[in-house]
């Protein structure tokens, strides 16, 4: 079963900007790359440290904490200290409207 969300209209969802959302369960980063959209954990697996905060480098979120980094794309851990990779999202444009399956993969 899906729960999908509202995250954006596409045009107010500029490409290099990320919108975090929050659920009942935990918060969501979704990314724009160039009018791609990706939707990770938004929390660092290393230590609690919202990514939101941290810094977008191309495909690549950078934890503000400790710097360990991750890919947008896949959640892939690219860099430690962090050793476990991130919970993915789907995500869907409906209507003009970015959407994330909160239920994820």
């Amino acid at each position: 079963m899906s729960d999908w969300i509202d995250v954006a209209a596409v045009d107010e969802f500029l490409p290099g900007t990320c919108r975090k959302i929050d659920t009942d369960d935990f918060p969501i980063l979704v990314v724009n790359l160039d009018g791609r959209y990706y939707a990770i954990e938004n929390t660092c697996t290393h230590e609690y440290a919202e990514l939101s905060e941290g810094k977008l480098e191309g495909e690549e979120i950078v934890c503000p904490l400790h710097g360990a980094r991750f890919s947008v794309v896949t959640g892939a851990v690219l860099a430690p200290p962090a050793i476990e990779n991130l919970r993915t999202f789907p995500v869907r444009v409906t209507d003009g409207w970015v959407e994330v399956d909160a239920e994820g993969v």
